[in-house]
Protein backbone atom coordinates (compact mmCIF):
# COMPACT_ATOMS: atom_id res chain seq x y z
CA UNK A 1 0.00 0.00 0.00
CA UNK A 2 2.81 2.43 0.86
CA UNK A 3 4.50 1.83 -2.51
CA UNK A 4 1.17 2.33 -4.25
CA UNK A 5 0.62 5.67 -2.51
CA UNK A 6 4.13 6.81 -3.40
CA UNK A 7 3.46 5.80 -7.02
CA UNK A 8 0.19 7.74 -7.03
CA UNK A 9 2.09 10.74 -5.71
CA UNK A 10 4.46 10.54 -8.66
CA UNK A 11 1.44 10.73 -10.99
CA UNK A 12 0.14 13.79 -9.15
CA UNK A 13 3.54 15.44 -9.32
CA UNK A 14 3.68 14.98 -13.08
CA UNK A 15 0.09 15.75 -13.99
CA UNK A 16 -1.69 17.90 -11.45
CA UNK A 17 -1.80 21.23 -9.72
CA UNK A 18 -2.74 19.37 -6.53
CA UNK A 19 0.90 18.47 -6.06
CA UNK A 20 1.29 19.93 -2.56
CA UNK A 21 -1.54 18.02 -0.90
CA UNK A 22 -0.86 14.67 -2.57
CA UNK A 23 2.87 15.00 -2.05
CA UNK A 24 2.35 15.93 1.59
CA UNK A 25 0.14 12.89 2.24
CA UNK A 26 2.62 10.47 0.69
CA UNK A 27 5.52 12.09 2.53
CA UNK A 28 3.75 11.86 5.90
CA UNK A 29 2.94 8.20 5.22
CA UNK A 30 6.55 7.51 4.26
CA UNK A 31 7.88 9.44 7.25
CA UNK A 32 5.66 7.52 9.68
CA UNK A 33 6.24 4.10 8.17
CA UNK A 34 8.90 1.49 8.53
CA UNK A 35 9.76 1.82 4.83
CA UNK A 36 13.44 2.18 3.95
CA UNK A 37 14.71 5.76 4.06
CA UNK A 38 15.38 5.65 0.31
CA UNK A 39 11.62 5.54 -0.28
CA UNK A 40 10.90 8.71 1.73
CA UNK A 41 10.43 11.73 -0.48
CA UNK A 42 11.93 15.10 0.42
CA UNK A 43 9.31 17.57 1.57
CA UNK A 44 9.02 20.50 -0.79
CA UNK A 45 6.69 23.34 0.05
CA UNK A 46 5.48 25.80 -2.56
CA UNK A 47 7.43 29.07 -2.46
CA UNK A 48 5.74 31.56 -0.18
CA UNK A 49 6.66 34.75 1.62
CA UNK A 50 6.37 34.58 5.41
CA UNK A 51 2.95 35.69 6.67
CA UNK A 52 1.91 37.07 10.03
CA UNK A 53 -0.91 35.35 11.90
CA UNK A 54 -1.50 37.52 14.93
CA UNK A 55 1.92 37.76 16.55
CA UNK A 56 3.27 34.62 14.87
CA UNK A 57 5.41 34.81 11.74
CA UNK A 58 4.80 31.74 9.58
CA UNK A 59 7.46 30.71 7.05
CA UNK A 60 6.81 28.75 3.85
CA UNK A 61 7.98 25.62 5.64
CA UNK A 62 8.48 22.82 5.91
CA UNK A 63 8.53 22.51 9.66
CA UNK A 64 8.14 18.90 10.84
CA UNK A 65 6.81 18.03 7.38
CA UNK A 66 4.15 20.75 7.28
CA UNK A 67 3.96 23.56 4.72
CA UNK A 68 2.73 27.12 5.28
CA UNK A 69 -1.00 26.43 4.77
CA UNK A 70 -0.97 24.01 7.72
CA UNK A 71 1.49 26.07 9.76
CA UNK A 72 -0.94 29.00 9.54
CA UNK A 73 -3.49 26.81 11.32
CA UNK A 74 -0.88 25.94 13.96
CA UNK A 75 -0.31 29.68 14.42
CA UNK A 76 -4.03 30.20 15.05
CA UNK A 77 -3.85 27.49 17.74
CA UNK A 78 -0.81 29.18 19.32
CA UNK A 79 -2.54 32.58 19.29
CA UNK A 80 -5.71 31.19 20.90
CA UNK A 81 -3.64 29.61 23.68
CA UNK A 82 -1.67 32.83 24.21
CA UNK A 83 -4.93 34.79 24.55
CA UNK A 84 -5.75 32.53 27.49
CA UNK A 85 -2.28 32.86 29.03
CA UNK A 86 -1.38 29.27 28.10
CA UNK A 87 2.31 28.47 27.60
CA UNK A 88 4.20 26.61 24.91
CA UNK A 89 3.86 23.12 26.41
CA UNK A 90 0.08 23.34 26.30
CA UNK A 91 0.16 25.16 22.95
CA UNK A 92 1.91 22.03 21.65
CA UNK A 93 -0.91 19.90 23.11
CA UNK A 94 -3.37 21.89 21.00
CA UNK A 95 -1.22 21.55 17.87
CA UNK A 96 -0.71 17.83 18.56
CA UNK A 97 -4.47 17.33 18.91
CA UNK A 98 -5.24 19.13 15.65
CA UNK A 99 -2.52 17.11 13.92
CA UNK A 100 -4.18 13.92 15.08
CA UNK A 101 -7.70 15.05 14.26
CA UNK A 102 -7.17 16.77 10.91
CA UNK A 103 -3.50 16.89 9.93
CA UNK A 104 -3.74 20.66 10.60
CA UNK A 105 -6.28 21.00 7.78
CA UNK A 106 -9.53 22.84 8.50
CA UNK A 107 -11.80 19.98 7.39
CA UNK A 108 -15.32 20.75 6.18
CA UNK A 109 -16.44 17.13 6.52
CA UNK A 110 -16.95 14.61 9.28
CA UNK A 111 -14.93 11.58 10.32
CA UNK A 112 -15.54 8.09 11.71
CA UNK A 113 -16.65 9.57 15.05
CA UNK A 114 -19.43 11.55 13.42
CA UNK A 115 -20.66 13.01 10.19
CA UNK A 116 -21.10 16.34 11.98
CA UNK A 117 -17.41 16.67 13.03
CA UNK A 118 -15.76 19.74 11.55
CA UNK A 119 -12.63 21.87 11.59
CA UNK A 120 -9.10 21.41 12.89
CA UNK A 121 -10.28 19.57 15.99
CA UNK A 122 -13.16 17.67 14.33
CA UNK A 123 -15.51 19.15 16.92
CA UNK A 124 -19.06 17.83 16.95
CA UNK A 125 -22.34 19.71 16.51
CA UNK A 126 -23.43 18.89 20.06
CA UNK A 127 -23.57 22.47 21.32
CA UNK A 128 -20.33 22.22 23.30
CA UNK A 129 -18.16 23.67 20.52
CA UNK A 130 -20.32 26.51 19.27
CA UNK A 131 -21.79 27.05 15.85
CA UNK A 132 -20.55 25.55 12.60
CA UNK A 133 -18.82 28.87 11.95
CA UNK A 134 -17.07 28.60 15.33
CA UNK A 135 -15.91 25.06 14.60
CA UNK A 136 -14.69 26.08 11.13
CA UNK A 137 -12.79 29.15 12.39
CA UNK A 138 -9.34 27.86 13.46
CA UNK A 139 -8.77 30.47 16.18
CA UNK A 140 -12.23 30.00 17.71
CA UNK A 141 -12.07 26.20 17.52
CA UNK A 142 -8.67 26.28 19.26
CA UNK A 143 -9.91 28.76 21.86
CA UNK A 144 -12.83 26.44 22.63
CA UNK A 145 -10.47 23.45 22.85
CA UNK A 146 -8.24 25.25 25.38
CA UNK A 147 -11.13 26.64 27.45
CA UNK A 148 -12.41 23.08 27.81
CA UNK A 149 -8.94 21.73 28.62
CA UNK A 150 -8.36 24.14 31.50
CA UNK A 151 -11.62 23.09 33.18
CA UNK A 152 -10.25 19.57 33.71
CA UNK A 153 -9.02 19.54 37.34
CA UNK A 154 -5.76 17.67 36.66
CA UNK A 155 -5.00 19.10 33.22
CA UNK A 156 -1.55 20.39 34.22
CA UNK A 157 -0.37 16.96 35.39
CA UNK A 158 -1.71 14.87 32.50
CA UNK A 159 0.57 13.60 29.75
CA UNK A 160 -0.03 15.41 26.45
CA UNK A 161 -2.06 12.56 24.98
CA UNK A 162 -4.09 12.20 28.20
CA UNK A 163 -4.88 15.93 28.10
CA UNK A 164 -5.96 15.75 24.45
CA UNK A 165 -8.03 12.66 25.15
CA UNK A 166 -9.71 14.31 28.16
CA UNK A 167 -11.03 17.02 25.83
CA UNK A 168 -11.61 15.04 22.65
CA UNK A 169 -12.77 11.72 24.12
CA UNK A 170 -10.95 9.82 21.38
CA UNK A 171 -11.50 6.05 21.31
CA UNK A 172 -7.78 5.48 21.97
CA UNK A 173 -6.34 7.52 24.89
CA UNK A 174 -2.80 7.03 23.51
CA UNK A 175 -3.69 8.04 19.94
CA UNK A 176 -2.10 11.49 19.99
CA UNK A 177 1.32 10.38 21.31
CA UNK A 178 2.76 9.88 17.83
CA UNK A 179 2.15 13.58 17.01
CA UNK A 180 3.80 15.04 20.12
CA UNK A 181 7.39 15.50 18.90
CA UNK A 182 6.31 17.17 15.65
CA UNK A 183 3.91 19.43 17.55
CA UNK A 184 6.72 20.55 19.88
CA UNK A 185 8.96 21.18 16.85
CA UNK A 186 6.27 23.33 15.20
CA UNK A 187 5.46 25.35 18.33
CA UNK A 188 9.14 25.91 19.08
CA UNK A 189 9.85 27.05 15.50
CA UNK A 190 6.83 29.38 15.34
CA UNK A 191 7.35 30.95 18.75
CA UNK A 192 11.07 31.71 18.48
Amino acid sequence: MKRFLLGVTALFVVGSAVVGGALFVAQRIAANSSAPAAMALPITCPPAAPVKVGSVSVPAGPIAGFCQDRLVNAAHIINAARALGIGEHTQAIGVMTAMGESGLVNLAHGDAAGADSRGLFQQRANGAWGSLTDRMTPYTAAYNFFTTLVTIPSWKTLTPTEAAHAVQHNADPGYYTKYWNDAVTIVTALTR
